[in-house]
């Protein structure tokens, strides 16, 4: 804490279990805290109860909130129980309760949209209240923004021809829970809640942590001021004539240590806050590649994917780089960073390249059991919440990761394509290097990338499939000790095929003769140890006792296109990915359901996942099985057309599609979330199959296809090297055409048919 702050306890230390908290106070300049009992907090009595609602998501940067179709987050839920809604900074709940009343009653549901990601509208009436004021005589218009903080106005409206007297209220709270906590996690000791004395015209709720961090929620009222402040309850006594409007206004700004806690700025007021909002989003979309069609529905899914890209960048450092998803994975993940980054390379090459210079920042420097660091390994994820503080959690960052560091070198490789960045090249060589020696030093053992975990606060699986119950052979039972799994092997392939390339244009032929040697003893060694002659398929892993991980699983899909599978075993792949026990007919499962461990409601173990179809079905297209690549493709558009606002959710669950039914929603799957967002336009990249090479000024179109729902397909302002393009495919008669619209700059474009 700062110099300025001065803290006053009974007790020698406030977290020592005999602490008087009634008698605690902090000071803070000129202003002061003090200890407050949470059984005080609630006073207002709330109308909501605990269940299973419908909710509404909005994000901006690094914040993000969810409240019920209402825009509310209930005062009578259990914060523990459910951790789905509050206003979220840096994994800490600011806003745990945000309740609108009218004469201390629920108002009346009529509508709501969180359409514009950023912002969230409801649109509520009263309920039946008096003789004089009968149900839907007020019209209430909630409208809520973020933007380094949280903005709402209440547009009210008399519809009666005669004018009505009532009380409005709005409820706040914050407990400060750290989103572990709210996920389950238990903790040995919380700190203290506070309250500021005498705070005019503002509420300022207060937490003192177990770290001495003072945070904060201040809110302030910008129009219309309430008449009484009754604990956290605002409380306007309201007469309106008959048609007449008034709008009440506020903002809630997080604070730690007397700072703000977003990276971004809180503007005065709802409009300025909308008004920023809506230009820095079309600023992003002036920034990438422009791809339409001539399928409106399928518009509509890349304009809702374009605006969640946008959503999910969040500030680390002095860059922007997609957050994993919202609620749980809003902040920086390496794996999911990367591939979302690779996926949209055809978008905007930029955020590859802040990816990748944010990671090599955190790049790990020692060995580290806690954070299961080591030198040269990407992390795996960040934490910036009290319990990451206090060391009750690893992640600071953690590096429980073993596919983070071969997808960062692919993505440096693949982004040094499209750009041509020789800066970037030379900048991030070392690190590039580090990485390299990070899985060779990890090969040693076993000549496989394996993990196990060695952190008591880490996970016990570490490829993308982390959870616990996924790494099981063909009678179901859990794979043990070191982990070697077959996609990671195919990124490890890829990783010294692409590095002995840029070490080739480096002038290290000392590297590059090592690297593609070692590629080439991978590939044998993989294709006899991983093989399953009997299924015709390559196993999901092999564990530390050598057993085969025999199940039949959508991992070894990852090794199609990258060049470790022999071609006839490929095929071989390609073909079992599409019988009906791995294909629902909305896309290419987790698990076989043929498996004694299949769940279609289970995480991985089940389920579908859209960037999981999204990397298969490129690597199928890369393989020549262009029509099984295309199915996949179709299967997950038709899926995300029946999502709420066209948006393809984490994941969902793996049933088969039948006629008039909708794929079955996974309860708590995140939505936005990046590399399901991103799989849209890896997708509509596979069917173009744009293969750029900026060092020679060269992009190859090689044998593009739309499937049947599409007949055009334009890129506008697409960025290769230095130039700038606007390609335009046209299908006829089941074959697809490609014509160059317009080119500024030095690139030859070659069509391939």
């Amino acid at each position: 804490m700062s110099d300025a702050v001065k803290l006053t306890t009974t007790e020698e230390d406030l977290s020592g279990k005999d602490v008087d908290r009634s008698k605690t106070t902090l000071e803070l300049g000129e202003r002061q805290f003090v200890a407050v009992d949470p059984a005080e907090i609630l006073g207002w009595p709330c109308t909501t109860t605990p269940n299973q609602q419908p909710t509404l998501t909005i994000k901006d940067n690094d914040l993000f909130l969810i409240t019920d179709t209402s825009g509310n987050i209930g005062g009578c839920v259990d914060a523990h129980m459910d951790g789905s809604v509050g206003l979220f900074c840096q994994d800490t709940r600011f806003l745990s309760r945000l309740e609108l009343q009218i004469n201390k009653k629920a108002p009346v549901f009529l509508s709501s949209t969180a359409q514009r990601g950023f912002a969230l509208s409801v649109l509520c009436s009263n309920p039946h209240l008096s003789d004089d004021m009968g149900a839907e005589t007020i019209a209430i218009q909630r409208d809520i923004a973020l933007q380094g903080g949280l903005l709402e106005e209440l547009t009210l409206t008399n519809y009666s021809t005669h004018p009505v007297t009532f009380e409005l209220s709005l409820s706040f709270a914050a407990d400060f829970a750290d989103l572990f906590e709210i996920r389950g996690r238990q903790r040995p000791k919380r700190g203290q809640l506070m309250r500021q004395d005498e705070s005019p015209n503002s509420i300022v709720m207060a937490y003192l942590g177990v770290d001495q961090i003072l945070m904060e929620s201040r809110v302030t009222f910008y129009q219309q001021p309430p008449k009484i402040i009754e604990g956290y309850t605002a409380v306007w006594q309201l007469t309106l004539n008959d048609h007449e409007t008034i709008c009440l206004g506020y903002r809630l700004e997080p604070i730690i240590n007397n700072h703000k806690a977003s990276a971004v700025d809180l503007p005065t007021t709802l409009k300025q806050a909308v008004a920023a909002e809506t230009q820095e989003e079309e600023h992003w979309r002036d920034s990438i590649t422009r791809l339409r069609t001539d399928n409106h529905a399928l518009n509509m899914i890349i304009e809702r994917a374009e605006k969640d890209l946008y959503i999910l960048s969040q500030t680390f450092g002095e860059g922007n780089v997609f957050s994993a998803g919202v609620p749980r994975f809003s902040t920086l993940f390496g794996r999911d960073a990367i591939i979302t980054a690779m996926q949209t390379l055809v978008l905007n090459p930029t955020m590859a390249r802040n990816t990748l210079v944010i990671l090599a920042n955190y790049q790990g420097q020692i060995d580290n059991q806690w954070r299961e660091e080591a030198p040269g390994k990407i992390l795996h994820e960040i934490r910036l919440g009290e319990m990451a503080r206090c060391g009750e959690i690893p992640h600071t960052p953690y590096y429980g990761t073993v596919d983070a560091t071969p997808l960062w070198l692919m993505l440096y490789a693949d982004y040094y394509n499209w750009t041509g960045d020789q800066e970037l090249l030379e900048q991030l060589w070392d690190n590039a290097l580090a990485a390299m020696g990070w899985i060779d030093r990890s090969l040693e053992p076993t000549g496989y990338l394996t993990y196990e975990q060695s952190s008591e606060g880490g996970l016990r699986n570490q490829g993308w499939k982390d959870s616990w119950p996924c790494i099981v052979d063909a009678q179901g039972k859990l794979g043990e000790g070191d982990i070697a799994l077959s996609e990671v092997q195919g990124y490890v392939y890829a990783t010294k095929v692409r590095m002995a390339k840029l070490a080739r244009q480096k002038k290290r032929l000392d590297l590059a003769e090592r690297w593609e040697q070692e590629a080439l003893q991978l590939k044998e060694r993989f294709n006899q140890d991983f093989w399953l002659p009997e299924q015709e398929f390559y196993a999901l892993a092999i564990d530390g006792s050598g057993q085969v991980m025999d199940s039949i699983t959508s991992n070894p899909g990852h090794c199609l296109g990258l060049g470790i599978l022999d071609e006839a075993k490929a095929t071989k792949v390609a073909q079992r990915l599409q019988l009906p026990d791995m294909s629902s007919g909305w896309g290419i499962r987790t698990l076989s359901s043929k498996s004694p461990a299949f769940n279609p409601m289970g995480y991985h173990i089940g389920s579908i996942w859209p960037h999981d179809n999204s990397i298969i079905a490129t690597g199928l297209r890369a393989q020549g099985h262009v029509t099984e690549a295309l199915e996949i493709a179709q299967a997950i558009i038709d899926m995300t057309n029946a999502q709420e606002y066209s948006r393809p959710p984490e994941l969902f669950c793996g049933y088969d599609r039948r006629p008039n039914v909708s794929p079955v929603r996974y309860p708590v799957a995140c939505s936005p979330q990046a590399w399901a967002t991103g799989a849209i336009f890896q997708l509509l990249h596979m069917m173009v199959n744009l293969i750029p090479e900026a060092t020679t000024n060269c992009l190859r179109i090689v044998g593009p296809v739309l499937p049947e729902s599409i007949q055009h397909l334009s890129l506008e302002n697409l960025h290769v090297g230095n130039a700038v393009l606007h390609l335009e495919f046209e299908r006829s008669h089941k074959a697809t055409a490609c014509r160059v619209v317009s080119k500024r700059g030095n690139l030859k474009v070659i069509i391939e048919a």
